[in-house]
């Protein structure tokens, strides 16, 4: 299939990404485009390869998953992370949406559709596993900056939605829908649309699937 999803598995262990590559290899539409045993490798990758998603182990020597996320989303702001990690807490989980992650997924959650996640990372979606307790900086009262018009089109974008496909669900032009996201982007201070995601996220402004 010419437009499967192409990824990059990070893990400092080759019996992991062995395993990994093994589910993903039954998915018809993904690749496995390389592999990367640390951060070092998963940033030179990533630059080399372009995949359409990074699924970055946590946890590693040297550099780990987060500091690896932060400079590949600095190279690359369209990059998209999904965070696999065999820790449920809190910190991190916020840590790694912070760092630019579209996804936090455990590692040894029993029912681990790996292929699923990435297909949601790959539309644009974000991924938080069923297990997690929600950040209580997720539960945050929405922003009063913000009207409910662009709270929902916020909404929307944290889905995944292009303007185009808002624009339909909502009955209004893509350019409303471009404006209403300049808009948002202006009152909370921030530049670039993936900043957004995140701060929606991180705020509660929105909810997760």
């Amino acid at each position: 299939m010419a437009d499967r999803i192409s990824v990059l598995l990070v893990d400092d262990h080759t019996l992991v990404r062995r395993g990994f590559r093994r589910i993903l290899e039954d998915e018809p539409d993904i690749k496995v485009a390389g592999e990367a045993s640390d951060g070092v490798g998963a940033v030179k990758l990533a630059d080399e390869l372009r995949p359409d998603v990074i699924v970055m182990d946590c946890a590693m020597p040297g550099m780990n998953g987060l500091e690896a996320t932060r400079q590949i989303m600095g190279r690359h702001p369209d990059a998209l992370v999904l965070m696999l990690s065999m820790h449920p807490e809190e910190t991190l989980v916020r840590q790694a949406l912070e760092a630019g992650a579209r996804g936090y997924v455990l590692k040894n959650a029993v029912d681990l559709e790996l292929g699923a996640a990435i297909r949601r990372v790959a539309k644009g979606e974000t991924v938080l596993d069923s297990q997690l307790k929600r950040p209580e900086t997720l539960k945050g009262k929405r922003h009063a900056a913000l009207t409910p018009r662009e709270l929902e089109v916020l909404q929307m974008i944290v889905d995944g939605k292009s303007n185009k496909e808002i624009a339909t669900v909502l009955d209004l032009s893509a350019n409303t829908v471009a404006v209403h996201r300049a808009n948002m982007m202006d009152a909370l201070g921030i530049h670039k649309a993936a900043e957004l995601v995140v701060y929606a996220i991180r705020n509660g402004l929105v909810d997760l699937p």
